[in-house]
């Protein structure tokens, strides 16, 4: 049976290449598009993929691509993005959005009970028990798509209780590895991954290692295991994209070319696994592959993100807000890259940290802490 897909974030990364995956899949069925603000990219989508009805969440975008595409339903603001998916009737919604702006979405899927592919990390991030009760109450499925968490979920998969000690995630080391003095960094060399090619944000995240420290987070919630036995190791060939260590010390490792399709396809097909075009691994090409503990001291926002989760209620909330304001003031040209650090760090230690109950106590949380990161980003912007 065709499996009904919506895709929310089509015109980012990994929402171009889940694009290319459900065009290579009969047993995938397009049923709707998302974006932000690219309307002209949209709109080009439109017409590839013939899908009848889109939103874009930026509400004049929206009205400039309802003005050019006829015959399709075009919705738009964040309500829009709600209709869209209450309108398509998907299957499984791919939650590619970036940021806390993906929460709200992930937050229709599972009250209407859809299967969820979460692209997302900010969604568990920010929402993290909130979001798998609710999961849990209506029934639906999270289908991690990060390359790591959906190696563990492979590696995991069928493994009976108690025979799981430990998670290790891997990171490339962003191209700042081995450095220790990252004073200085132009916004170009933090763009210049080494590995993977992301969206801006992310990008950055993965340069100060804070989308490590999310991935930890998102892993707590995923796989319920406690913060101390959920490990990172920096692996820069980027071959080994996650391991499990089970009860009897045996580690269990999943491998491959980095190629996001693979995590992508594995979500939009579950539970079915689908060919996917990507090229072999073959190790004696690769020759070696290292490992190497974290710097967690040049790298401090891995440390910060662990700190924020362990301390859990709306810590998580603030550590993603305040990020991502210090990491579009860096992108701007405001603060310097070693400020992105500053500027977290500062919001943790003033934000009130409450116990969250409620989405909305969430989304106050966030706001609140945005302020804060607003005005630490005009006083590092002061003293540059």
């Amino acid at each position: 049976m065709t499996k009904r897909v919506l895709i929310l974030g089509s015109t980012g990364s990994i929402g171009e290449q889940a694009l290319d995956v459900v065009a290579s899949s009969d047993e995938l069925e397009l049923v709707g598009l998302c974006a932000g603000r690219n309307s002209e990219r949209l709109i080009a989508q439109v017409r590839e993929a013939r899908v009848s009805t889109v939103a874009l969440s930026d509400p004049d975008a929206g009205r400039q691509a309802s003005a050019r595409l006829d015959g399709v339903r075009v919705l738009y603001g964040e309500e829009g993005v709600r209709e869209l998916i209450l309108a398509t009737e998907p299957d499984l919604v791919l939650n590619a959005i970036v940021g806390t702006a993906g929460l709200g979405p992930t937050i229709v899927a599972l009250s209407e009970g859809i299967d969820l592919a979460l692209a997302n990390k900010e969604s568990l991030v920010v929402g993290g028990e909130l979001v798998i009760a609710l999961a849990e109450a209506t029934g639906a499925t999270i289908l991690p798509v990060d390359s790591e968490h959906s190696a563990l979920f492979q590696l995991i998969r069928g493994r009976g209780p108690g025979t799981i000690e430990r998670l290790i995630l891997t990171a490339s080391g962003g191209p700042f590895r081995g450095r220790t003095e990252l004073s200085g960094v132009t916004r170009e060399e933090a763009l210049a991954h080494p590995t993977w090619e992301m969206g801006g944000r992310i990008t950055i995240d993965s340069a100060t290692l804070m989308n490590k420290g999310f991935e930890v987070i998102e892993a707590r919630h995923l796989f319920g295991l406690g913060y101390d036995r959920i490990d990172v190791v920096v692996h820069p060939q980027s071959i080994v994209h996650s391991l499990i260590e089970l009860n009897d010390g045996a580690q269990l490792a999943h491998l491959g070319l980095p190629d996001m399709r693979v995590p992508i396809s594995y979500a939009l097909h579950f539970p079915e696994r689908a060919d996917v075009t990507v090229p072999a691994l073959d190790l004696t090409a690769v020759g070696s592959l290292s490992f190497e503990q974290p710097d967690l001291e040049t790298f401090r926002c891995l440390r910060l993100a662990r700190e924020a989760g362990l301390a859990a209620g709306t810590a998580p909330c603030v550590l993603n807000a305040a990020d991502e304001v210090a990491v579009a003031a860096f992108l701007a040209g405001t603060i310097s890259f070693s400020a992105i650090a500053d500027v977290v760090e500062g919001t943790l230690e003033s934000a009130p940290i409450d116990p969250v109950t409620h989405f909305e106590d969430l989304f106050d949380a966030d706001a609140k802490a945005r302020e804060l990161a607003a005005s630490l980003v005009a006083s590092e912007a002061a003293r540059a």
